[in-house]
């Protein structure tokens, strides 16, 4: 079927339902980043594959809303589908809950799959919509009836992460969990990432981040594991039994909330809870909170940590090969950037411990270095050539870790421009990496140190300084993180030591360059006063900064002594895993300012 003829069948099923109109969102029911092929509605439906986007169709109107990120590839991929672009953080352009209110008409019904939406998600829409008596229809999955070659849920069996890798068993976290619990009965845990972190499994149910479709209750005495049943193998599930965790079919879970005694009660966090699910418990049994889990996985233990240091050597290794290779291929032939990121997956393939990578590599060259977000596509990309600047953002799923790096880095000599630009952005990110802070400092304020000396040349960037990353989890992980966003939930969160945080302040010119360097780094205790405590950053990543981008001028004796040091650090970690030609090249860019 074509997209219109998708719309078409789409608008038949509304009216018999008498909605106004329907939202797909890009989510599945455990509200992931990266979802099944199964849950990819919104894909399916436009034809526009970026990651991130909502569509709203009417009676007489269809529409995609999405960020800067994905403005060229969607204006390319709905192209002629009747779906109409509209681009987000353009001024007077409404959010597309503000554009509903605005052009339906009151007392219109909207429709929507409520597995995939947030209670939160409904709750703000609900509001939102309250004075025109827009209603909002929870229980409709009109994608179901009109997808008729719809891909199956993943069935791909879990297996366990070693807690030699883990760093505890699986009853020590159950523990830490009900520590946290309160008066509660149990508590709902329904994001992937943290049902596989608490029973120390992992999957292959999505790209990128190794999670399966599951979701956990935590008893007092017990806790269960809602999964398809052909994803647990036996052994495992006798193993699951053997530490208090009983294994359920995934469907089950409405079920076994509906029999829930009236005086029990459970936990949950309205944030990640999908409103179906919801639905299915008593109201007054529901606990609104945190999601524990969440906020254990976020501290890393000392197993996980000492693995990490180690994983980011060798990932260095497939840096070095990566960019000496694309050296040597400049030589004879432009290469398309699509190459160099299928290139960078070999090399990573070919380390010990490699699960996947933890994301499509971003290889901008020049002008496509300015898209935040850009994914080279073979057929559509541009050809590196031997001048200009390329950016580099990629990262590696490891059992023993997970890798986020970007470098950025100059293939001629580079502009006074560019080395400003670069410097700056430099300098942002050491004034992060070198900060001391009293506890209790959250990613707001550290935010604001990376953008410092890019502030100071009336230049900003559209993106937060830095994320949580996950051990061998999600590369994007909560509940912490660095940005300007002074409501956003994650830059409220206080930075604790333990957790593990990208640092990747950027400049970006539209049409010319982007330039963006990322190091993870960790939060370690400092010292203890009569001030308080106060922590510090150590930085886990290990690949030497483009010296040839540097205007040392611009840098402090600090600034360079860490960056001497830094690149001592790359040079004696990563070389013992290279050969004696790679050493070569290695000690040549782990030089000195």
């Amino acid at each position: 079927m074509t997209t219109q003829e998708k719309l078409q069948r789409l608008r038949a099923a509304m009216k018999e339902l008498g909605l106004a109109a329907y939202i797909i969102p890009s989510a599945d029911p455990h509200q992931g980043e990266y979802v099944a092929d199964h849950w990819k509605s919104r894909v399916w439906l436009s034809g526009f594959t970026g990651s991130a986007g909502t569509v709203v169709v009417t009676a007489d109107h269809a529409g995609l809303w999405t960020d800067s990120r994905y403005f060229l590839q969607a204006e390319t991929q709905l192209e002629g589908s009747g779906i109409a672009l509209h681009k987000l953080g353009i001024p007077h352009t409404p959010e597309h809950l503000g554009w509903m209110k605005e052009n339906l008409p009151a007392g219109g019904k909207v429709g929507l799959d409520g597995r995939l939406f947030s209670v939160g998600q409904i709750r703000r829409m609900a509001k939102l919509f309250y004075d025109k008596k827009i209603e909002l229809e929870t229980g409709v999955d009109l994608i179901e009836k009109i997808w008729n070659d719809r891909q199956p849920l993943p069935q791909s069996p879990v297996f366990e992460h070693d807690v030699k890798l883990a760093g505890a068993t699986r009853p020590e976290k159950l523990a830490k969990v009900r520590e946290g619990m309160g008066g509660a009965d149990y508590h709902l845990v329904s994001s992937l990432d943290d049902v596989a972190w608490l029973f120390n499994l992992r999957g292959r149910d999505v790209e990128c981040n190794p999670v399966f479709y599951a979701y956990a209750m935590v008893g007092k005495e017990a806790a269960w594991l809602f999964i398809e049943t052909a994803k647990l193998p036996d052994e495992l599930k006798q193993r699951l039994n053997e530490d208090g965790i009983l294994g359920k079919p995934y469907d089950a879970l409405e079920g076994f909330l509906k029999k829930m005694g009236e005086a029990e009660t459970v936990l949950l966090d309205l944030g990640i809870t999908n409103n179906q699910v919801y639905n299915a418990i008593e109201k007054n049994s529901i606990i609104e909170g945190d999601n524990i889990v969440a906020e254990l996985k976020a501290i890393k233990n000392p197993t996980e940590i000492a693995h990490l240091e180690r994983t980011m050597a060798r990932d260095g290794m497939a840096l070095v090969r990566i960019f000496r290779w694309l050296e040597q291929t400049l030589e004879e032939r432009p290469v398309p950037e699509a190459e160099v990121a299928e290139r960078l997956t070999g090399f990573r393939a070919e380390l010990e411990n490699y699960f996947g990578d933890s994301f499509d590599a971003i290889v901008g060259y020049n002008g496509n270095g300015a898209i935040i977000h850009y994914h080279p596509e073979f057929g559509r990309c541009a050809n590196i050539e031997k001048h200009g600047i390329l950016l580099l953002d990629s990262g590696g799923q490891y059992t023993d870790g997970t890798t986020d790096i970007t470098r950025t880095v100059a293939l001629s000599p580079p502009t006074a421009a560019q080395k400003t630009d670069f410097t700056l952005v430099l300098k942002g990110m050491l004034g992060l990496t070198m900060a001391r802070f009293p506890r209790g400092t959250n990613g707001v304020q550290l935010d604001t140190l990376a953008r410092s000396p890019i502030w100071q040349h009336h230049i900003n960037f559209g993106h937060g300084v830095g994320h949580g990353v996950g051990f061998f989890l999600n590369v994007h992980e909560g509940p912490h993180g660095f940005s300007p966003v002074a409501n956003s939930p994650r830059a409220a969160k206080a930075v604790e030591p333990g957790t593990v945080t990208s640092n990747e302040p950027g400049i970006y010119k539209v049409g010319q360059y982007g330039i963006r360097i990322e190091n993870l780094i960790l939060c370690v205790e400092d010292v203890e006063n009569e001030f308080g405590k106060f922590y510090r950053f150590e930085t886990l990543t290990l690949f030497p900064i483009d010296l040839n981008l540097v205007d040392k001028n611009m840098l402090t004796e600090a600034e360079r002594r860490w960056l001497n040091a830094y690149h001592d650090e790359c040079f004696d970690k990563i070389s013992p895993h290279l050969d004696e030609v790679e050493k070569v090249w290695l000690r040549e860019k782990c030089g000195k300012l």
